[in-house]
């Protein structure tokens, strides 16, 4: 076992006790577009994030210093540690991801923003084969973190040794297209990208707890234990524990609750439906299993952004006004929708805030959590009435400046709950007030290519980041294409100006406040700016937040153990990757 570990392995807590070893842990899954599934419970970063997602620990890199003012970031990695396939992993794996992955515009067109500083993209270099650098133009305050969140997921999965044979620097571009064109594929870049697709190919090496044996389109989909992981319990034993997982194909969520329900899966958290909780709770004798509640990371199950880039200039100035975000807020009956739509299991109404557990919930973050929550369509009423839109002849709609209908459409996607029943209630709700409301479902990507064209004048997705919040702030300041209420505006911050519509005001102000946060490495004063934008947030109510997430339910078979009942599901650490599923052990009888 000693050549198989590196000189200092990493030490993994248990939750309950050292495990045993052996077994399979049944799972099911929807296929390729599920492929989040097995990718979240075989994650591996540079550093990871704590298992309450507070603290950010060492992981491949046994340990890391900051210099230059933070422009300057070296990792030490772990001496003698490999590849599933016995290769050592060094850091000239991590120059072939940097030099001929993120450096070819064939492979990365798009350069990853979070490795930017001022625009312009960091470097990195080998110091020795166990450590490399980060070196940036400019303080990159939050590069830990990305380096610990969804952003680090993919820099460590790049064997040079195995896919150098694929990349025109090391085989000539002649010989790539023969091999391509052999395998199906037009260009080099293609026969690239699948080779380097860990759930497709057995033969790609990996530092993960388990490795791919059959290909992603069998059923079952299993991986297998990696014999030169470089994790071990407090006694020393290798870990994983368990020897593989399968995957069994299914059609749909319903599918996979019944198999939970049957006792057919050992644990599973994805797409178990609280909806279901009931149902999961008196099957628990038959079944064997038990039932576990985690707080969802999400700062809201339902977060509603109200377009400020409406294409349309009138009902663009009636939704800028707050006035009006605040009066669709006041008129919603959200401990209705709870108990309605919910089953009650939403602990609370709320806004879109950081949770009460996180480092960023700070005295205007928890105004804005709970503000302009109370079901008072009177008030509501009179902020209409106040902004001058008036009730037409009949008294059933109000009317807009130019005296057509005041009407909205609130488009989602059915992906993530109740939502066609609550928005159903809410239309009611906004009705009620004189604003017309339609409620349109739609496929995934024609919601996608809607909103990230600003077409919309209402559109809900769920909260983001309620932890680490600083990651994942698209609800509190024009970040992204995923703020909804704000695409144009993210447009325009994300491409330096050269697109989009310039933000003006607050707005504009949080995003300064954003640039600051990422312009320092000290904690408290990102903290500070954090509040600051709270503060803005608070007085302008940009989004409006519904009720706290649900929990989210995991399925556990009562022999399977080394899992807290209670903790935070999360979407930043890949949960339930965040629970060290290396340490997840079947109970021998």
């Amino acid at each position: 076992m000693e050549e198989r570990l590196p000189e200092e392995p990493l030490v993994i807590m248990p939750v309950e006790e050292i495990g045993q070893y052996g077994g399979t842990w049944h799972r099911a899954w929807m296929g390729r577009a599920d492929a989040a599934g097995p990718s979240r419970i075989t994650t591996e970063r540079l550093i990871r994030f704590s298992r309450d997602m507070k603290r950010i620990l060492p992981n491949i890199a046994k340990s890391w210093e900051i210099s230059e003012g933070g422009k300057v970031f070296t990792f030490h990695l772990r001496k003698g540690m490999k590849w599933s396939d016995g290769v050592p992993f060094t850091a000239d794996d991590f120059l072939f991801w940097y030099e001929d992955i993120i450096l070819n515009d064939e492979l990365t067109p798009a350069k990853p923003v979070w490795l930017k500083t001022g625009g312009e993209l960091g470097k990195v270099e080998k110091v020795d084969d166990y450590t490399i650098r980060f070196r940036f133009t400019k303080p990159h305050g939050l590069f830990l973190k990305y380096l610990a969140g969804p952003q680090g997921h993919g820099i460590a999965y790049n064997p040079k040794h195995y896919l150098k044979q694929f990349h025109p620097r090391y085989t000539p571009v002649e010989k790539l297209e023969e091999m391509a064109k052999k395998e199906g594929f037009k260009f080099w870049y293609q026969l690239f990208q699948a080779k380097n697709d860990r759930w497709m190919n057995p033969d790609l090496p990996v530092i993960t707890p388990w490795k791919t044996k059959t290909p992603a389109t069998e059923d079952p989909f299993v991986l297998e234990r990696n014999p030169y992981f470089w994790k071990v319990d407090p006694e020393g034993n290798q870990l994983p524990y368990i020897d593989r997982i399968s995957h069994r194909l299914v059609e749909n969520p319903d599918m996979i609750n019944f198999k939970a329900m049957t006792g057919e899966l050992d644990m599973q958290f994805r797409h178990i439906l609280y909806t279901n909780y009931p149902l999961l709770m008196s099957g628990r004798e038959k079944g064997n299993y038990r039932v576990f509640k985690y707080t969802d990371d999400f700062e809201t199950n339902m977060a509603i952004g109200i377009n400020l880039n409406n294409k349309d200039p009138v009902l663009r100035k009636i939704v800028q006004d707050k006035r009006f975000r605040i009066a669709m807020s006041l008129a919603m009956n959200r401990e209705e929708i709870n108990e309605l739509c919910y089953l009650g299991m939403c602990k609370e109404p709320r806004q879109v805030a950081p949770l009460p557990e996180s480092p960023y919930y700070t005295k205007w973050a928890e105004k804005l959590a709970y503000e302009y929550l109370e079901y008072n369509p009177q008030k509501a009423n009179e902020l209409l009435d106040e902004m001058g839109l008036k009730w037409d002849k009949d008294h059933k709609y109000r009317l807009r400046p130019d005296g057509k209908v005041l009407a909205l459409t609130i488009e989602f996607t059915p992906a993530f709950g109740p939502w066609a029943d609550a928005l159903e209630l809410i239309k009611e709700y906004w009705e009620a007030v004189g604003v017309k409301t339609a409620v349109k479902s739609e496929e995934r990507s024609l919601f996608y290519t809607r909103k990230n064209a600003a077409d919309h004048d209402v559109a809900v997705w769920t909260g983001a980041a309620g932890m680490q919040t600083v990651l994942g702030p698209r609800w509190y300041l024009p970040y992204s294409s995923e703020s909804l209420h704000a695409v144009l505006y993210a447009l325009w911050y994300n491409t330096g100006g050269k697109s989009g519509v310039e933000p003006k005001g607050d707005l504009r102000k949080t995003l300064e406040l954003y640039d600051r946060i990422k312009a320092t490495t000290d904690e408290g004063e990102q903290i500070q700016l954090w509040d600051e934008i709270m503060r803005l947030n608070a007085e302008n109510l940009w989004v409006l937040g519904t009720l706290s997430s649900p929990p989210l339910i995991g399925v556990v078979k009562n022999n399977f153990r080394n899992i807290a009942e209670h903790g935070i599901y999360t979407w930043i650490g890949h949960s339930p990757g965040s629970l060290d599923p290396e340490q997840f052990f079947i109970k021998q009888k």
